[in-house]
């Protein structure tokens, strides 16, 4: 099997009402702790196209599919999927919209504040046995049908995309464990009797605390929101949301998750 270093990691976007807090303060904190932590695939939220540009040139290592959930706007944000260059290539990608018309760009799903997008990508490596299919996605902050409706969306299209490939379900679910959109991702079925299993319920041990959330300075207790789902045929061999952070802040009111798996 081939070990895999994944990271679900929510970025936060760029607004001035941050302060002191904002992109320009924590861009290079977000860049240092992706690439301290050496994830082969990660997929990011709530990144700007100039957040995302910037992410490029800090770390070119990486290559980045995803477009834009709102492709009205110079710099919608983007719910993307980052993968190593020396070791993968992207075959194929998509981002589809969590609505009612998936096709529409921009359209809004259900009881939804903004438009909510999913973006999945089949990676290769040379002379792997089989490729790996990562889907990413952030369901909305408001509305509960549309998470449940969002993620019902994003698996079902997720299982048609897959035969044998390992699969890789992440993201800002918006939603803790126990929660609807968590239990509608557990143990969803995928080809070949497969299932998807939360990746802290397979690993021998997990590293950190339990939320993913901050509010820059501090964890807020009982938000662990961010997931991240694996086939289980995945050798699970650990699970982390990881607390870097420099004398100032955390890189983002979100921790990101790192996951190793063997595929």
């Amino acid at each position: 099997m081939t070990p895999v270093r994944l990271m679900s990691f929510n970025v936060r976007y760029d607004t001035a009402t941050d302060g002191v807090h904002n992109w320009a303060h924590r861009r290079r904190l977000v860049a240092d702790t992706i690439r301290y932590h050496d994830p082969d695939v990660v997929g990011v939220q709530e990144a700007m196209t100039h957040q995302l540009r910037e992410l490029e040139t800090m770390l070119p290592g990486y290559a980045w599919v995803g477009d834009a959930r709102d492709t009205a706007v110079p710099s919608g944000e983007h719910t993307a999927v980052g993968y190593r260059r020396a070791r993968f290539s992207a075959s194929t990608t998509d981002t589809f919209w969590l609505s009612e018309t998936p096709e529409a760009a921009n359209s809004v799903g259900w009881d939804a504040r903004h438009p909510r997008v999913a973006t999945w990508a089949r990676l290769h490596e040379p002379e792997a046995d089989r490729a790996l299919v990562v889907l990413n996605t952030h369901l909305d902050h408001r509305g509960e049908r549309a998470r449940r409706e969002g993620i019902e969306l994003a698996l079902s299209r997720l299982a048609d995309l897959v035969g044998d490939e390992a699969v890789v379900c992440c993201g800002d679910f918006n939603c803790v464990v126990g929660g609807p959109a968590h239990v509608a991702a557990s143990d969803y079925p995928l080809s070949g009797g497969r299932r998807l299993r939360d990746s802290r319920r397979l690993a021998p041990s997990c590293h950190g605390p339990t939320t993913t959330r901050t509010d820059f300075e501090d964890l807020l207790p009982d938000m662990g929101i961010d997931h991240v789902f694996v086939s289980d045929d995945t050798a699970v061999t650990g699970w982390a949301a990881v607390t870097d952070r420099d004398d100032a802040h955390y890189a983002s009111d979100h921790l990101p998750v790192v996951v190793d798996c063997e595929f």
